[in-house]
């Protein structure tokens, strides 16, 4: 049997993974209005809060590491095993949150979550590198990248809409449970890697593995470039490298300010009850749904075009980062909640127009045998730059006013731009020093 076009069914469960990975990270922040009452009764509105901060912040450090720990994994075992995984863990974890009573119990079950839910990204960088030509690997970002916003629009009415049925508990039952029917078509349709899976077709082996060949510029012969697979020392030793780590350091954060905080904002500034959460809360992940569309079709039209990967990536990582920047300090004074669910979707439209070309540049400019090491450390610092500013957040917010956190946010933007332009002169594959 052989089945056309079948690295499109690869990316697309992929980006099913995603979209199963956000509902499960989203179902603490939704429940939140509903789990305090419960199991922190006796505590002040500031002191909620800071609880949901640092249980926030255990994720993150952990989904740190897990990202670094998950690249070298992916590396060490593949795309196949390394997604059954990660899934099978976060799945599970997803699940005890059911029987957590206190801070301790939560802070252990989601730092679990953290760990596994963190293999995704490198797992998907490595599987749109493994699975696609070079001039489709934006585009391919973008599909998976838009599982993370399809999972912030279907996660907050979905949860909000099971707990008319539902205890809080159970809703993490529920959502826990569909990672393990994920498992189900990824362990039939993803047998082998394309140079030897039995279910692709010869043209589209040829297209992949072809697309896949970087040539020499301005060599007379169109060689195929000889790939660079460096130790980590030497990865770590490259002003590139660090153009990547700084880049994802400082414009994964301004996701995170959303994602963490998009229900506790609009219950604290708003008084939202968790029902109407879910009625204003999945509007902004519309705008990052279009944006990790737009920013991976935009990239495949300027590589198709004739523009090299080094003005394409820098073009629509710019755009994206300038797009955020008017919209998170609009954010200081939007008026109605529904103006403001609609600046925090251009702000997440600009996030995911940059975020997808930021992920394929270790593709861009490492070999295969690499490219997960180098997407792991930038996920991990993007994480550690996610924490601390999720951590920032409680103290600054304090009198309920968040816009010292949107521009902060605006700041960081400003940064990534910086990190992409100075550090990695040209988008292109390293090579060798001597």
């Amino acid at each position: 049997m052989q089945i056309k076009g079948l690295r499109w069914w690869v990316i697309s469960l992929i980006a099913l993974a995603t979209i199963i990975n956000y509902i499960d990270r989203q179902a603490l922040s939704v429940l939140w209005p509903d789990i305090v009452e419960e199991v922190f009764p006796d505590k002040t509105t500031f002191e909620r809060k800071q609880i949901y901060a640092n249980i926030s912040i255990i994720f993150v450090l952990a989904y740190a590491f897990g990202q670094a720990i998950f690249g070298k994994i992916f590396d060490w075992v593949g795309t196949r095993v390394g997604f059954i995984l990660s899934i099978g863990v976060w799945s599970l974890a997803t699940v005890a949150h059911a029987f957590a009573r206190g801070m301790l119990t939560f802070s252990i079950f989601r730092a679990v979550l953290g760990v596994a839910e963190a293999g995704n990204w490198p797992g998907a960088t490595k599987g749109s590198a493994e699975w696609f030509p070079i001039k489709e690997r934006a585009l391919a970002q973008g599909i998976f990248n838009s599982g993370a916003a399809i999972g912030g629009i279907i996660a907050i009415p979905l949860i909000a809409f099971l707990t008319v049925y539902f205890e809080w508990q159970m809703v993490f039952v529920i959502v826990g449970l569909v990672g393990f029917l994920w498992l189900v078509p990824w362990l039939i349709l993803v047998k082998a890697p394309p140079s030897s899976h039995p279910w692709l077709t010869p043209e589209e082996r040829e297209y992949i593995l072809t697309g896949q060949k970087r040539v020499v510029e301005n060599s007379p012969d169109n060689e195929p470039e000889e790939e660079f697979t460096p130790t980590t020392k030497e990865l770590l030793s490259r002003k590139e490298s660090w153009g990547v780590i700084i880049a994802s350091a400082a414009i994964d954060p301004i996701w995170w300010l959303f994602v963490f905080w998009i229900p506790i904002y609009l219950n604290e500034v708003y008084g939202m009850d968790v029902q109407a959460i879910g009625i204003y809360g999945w509007v902004p992940y519309v705008g990052a749904m279009f944006g990790a569309w737009f920013g991976g079709l935009l990239a495949q039209n300027r590589l198709n075009a004739g523009w090299s990967a080094n003005k394409t990536r820098k073009l629509v990582i710019t755009l994206g980062c300038v797009i955020m920047l008017p919209a998170l300090l609009m954010m200081s004074d939007p008026g109605e909640p529904t103006y403001a669910v609609l600046i925090m979707a251009v702000i997440l439209f600009g996030f995911q127009t940059a975020i997808g070309n930021v992920q394929t540049l270790p593709s861009d400019l490492l070999s295969k045998k690499a490219v997960g090491t180098l997407s792991g450390f930038s996920g991990m610092a993007a994480k550690l730059g996610a924490m601390g500013l999720t951590a920032l957040v409680p103290m600054l917010t304090a009198d309920g006013n968040y816009t010292p956190a949107f521009v902060i946010g605006a700041s960081l933007a400003i940064t990534a731009i910086a990190a992409v332009w100075l550090l990695i002169p040209s988008i292109e594959p390293l090579k060798k020093t001597d």
